[in-house]
């Protein structure tokens, strides 16, 4: 990443037409013999090929486990899209491993190989905080201590922390924790601690979609009541945010803008510091829930990006 990225525009799809080119767009999925997402990844991926087929694009799905020493069952294809591949963060090594495969084989994949491997690891927070982009203050260990989650609290200068993994998905792994509590449950590996973010509670989180360097809409979660978590399997909140804030706006593109690589899709989750700021908490480039129910175009910006990029 550099600071002197692409440039990202914000023009809006209204009337955007585009030919429909002939197809073969695979999407990456979790190994069908998981039981862990079994109930949810295969309807996610039909309503994506219910929307690509509705822009005139044929898609189909392949477990992204199947291709990890080789390329070659993914050669034919026009273009690979890593929209469901669940579980990389619990099967990192093999997830890194296929990122490498990938991209030696060069194929023609969006977002890119590079992007998914070092977008898997949340250590690319500190190289934008170092680009000068805001973060929320982050200790960064190997392995979390007790002794260190205590020392954590004076460092950070808060009451109340957040421990997670590097590698995670979902709020898997992740803890909150109150100044003078115990540690009971803490990440197997590297993590990152940081404080608490209290608008999190009251406002939610808002995330920013964007589609060939377009954006696209804007969603608001928030956490059911005595939860910290926003996903939706811990019951957040989500609704659409016709007009987000110029300045989150502002931000998110400053952050595509760091990206070398070409981004066909990204999701930038943002939420407002103690001190009113907008903040980074995430640039999710892999496989981010992209909220198409809450787009007022039901998605068809997605699709247009993905058909403008086939038709290049």
């Amino acid at each position: 990443m550099t600071s002197a990225g692409r440039r990202v525009e914000a023009l809006p799809w209204t009337n955007f037409r585009y030919d429909p080119p002939m197809s073969d767009i695979v999407i990456l999925t979790p190994n069908p013999e998981d039981p862990s997402f079994a109930g949810q990844w295969p309807q996610v991926r039909d309503r994506l090929v219910a929307a690509f087929a509705a822009g005139g694009l044929d898609a189909r799905s392949e477990a992204w486990t199947d291709h990890i020493e080789a390329a070659d069952g993914l050669a034919s294809a026009d273009l690979v899209m890593p929209l469901v591949a669940w579980g990389y963060h619990r099967d990192h090594v093999r997830w890194m491993k296929a990122c490498a495969t990938w991209q030696a084989a060069g194929l023609p994949m969006m977002n890119p190989a590079s992007v998914l491997a070092w977008n898997s690891d949340k250590s690319y927070l500190k190289r934008l905080g170092e680009a000068g982009l805001p973060v929320p203050p982050t200790l960064w260990s190997d392995r979390v201590t007790a002794d260190q989650v205590a020392d954590a609290f004076d460092a950070l200068g808060a009451d109340e922390l957040v421990i997670k993994p590097r590698v995670s998905g979902g709020g898997w792994q992740t803890t909150r924790l109150a100044r003078g509590a115990t540690l009971t449950e803490a990440p197997e590996g590297p993590a990152l601690i940081q404080p608490f973010i209290a608008a999190l509670e009251t406002e939610g989180e808002l995330s920013l979609l964007f589609f060939g360097g377009r954006f696209s809409h804007a969603v608001r979660k928030r956490p059911r009541a005595g939860e910290f978590r926003i996903q939706q399997q811990f019951g957040g909140l989500y609704a659409p945010e016709p007009h987000p804030d110029p300045v989150a706006l502002e931000l998110a593109r400053q952050v595509l803008a760091t990206v070398e690589e070409e981004l066909l899709y990204a999701r930038i989750d943002l939420a407002r510091g103690a001190d009113g700021q907008w903040l980074l908490m995430e640039a999710e480039l892999i496989e981010p829930d992209f909220y198409l129910n809450h787009a007022p175009d039901g998605g068809q910006a997605f699709v247009a990006a993905v058909a403008d990029h086939l038709n290049r």
